[in-house]
């Protein structure tokens, strides 16, 4: 492995469609939850462009014509059609090698995820991560994508710069945190986003397989 001195000290990672496989069975919830209460189920890219976001808020979006007072009836159903099938999916192949190596080059490695805090401990739980990451933090407890709060407030508990921090996910809206973090960051393409909106955000570099972002980071990272 290279010993070549790091660019970055904190890497923070998106979960859903970045670590782990879920960006279908979100796409499929997001969809019976809205026409559980009467909605219109949006389209599958309708339904995976709010992944990242912070639930409500991506159920907002997802759901037009569904009234506010039935928000925490829809997010309850979201939850619930999830759960049915949360233990059917798992972290992609080569992400557990890929944060092997980053700690073995001693990166701190966070996440910053749309999850609520619950959901993201249950997730860490099921996939035997706990304890990988120096820290973390979820939409329900700051504020969610595209806010750069959650890396602000990450860069601040490692006291690490924007220039040091390198945020990596899967969808525009973290791109977006990035560049309103003044962080760089990188795109990976096999999750919930098409990475043809990536580019005016300025990644840089897109990933097609957790392969390539795993020789990227250690050539780079």
């Amino acid at each position: 492995m290279s010993v070549r001195p790091r660019q970055f000290d904190l890497i923070a990672f998106d979960w859903d469609g970045t670590l782990f496989d879920s960006t279908a069975l979100i796409t499929r919830s997001i969809q019976r939850a809205v026409q559980d209460v009467g909605g219109s189920p949006p389209s599958d890219r309708d339904a995976s462009f709010v992944i990242g976001m912070g639930l409500m808020q991506a159920l907002a979006h997802a759901a037009p014509d569904v009234p506010k007072e039935r928000y925490p009836e829809l997010g309850a159903r979201y939850r619930h059609h999830y759960g049915l099938h949360q233990n059917d999916i798992s972290l992609f192949d080569g992400v557990l090698p890929l944060l092997d190596d980053l700690r073995r080059r001693n990166h701190l490695l966070a996440v910053a995820t749309g999850k609520s805090r619950g959901g993201l401990n249950e997730a860490l739980r099921a996939a035997e991560l706990r304890g990988t990451f120096d820290g973390s933090r979820t939409a329900d407890e700051t504020a969610g994508k595209p806010d750069p709060l959650m890396l602000q407030e990450l860069m601040r508990e490692f006291d690490v710069p924007p220039e040091r921090t390198l945020m990596i996910g899967d969808t525009t809206h973290d791109l977006q945190m990035a560049l309103n973090a003044g962080c760089a960051s990188v795109g990976v393409s096999y999750g919930a986003h098409e990475p043809d909106g990536f580019h005016a955000l300025k990644p840089r570099f897109v990933g097609h397989t957790v392969r390539e972002l795993h020789d990227w980071l250690l050539a780079n990272g």
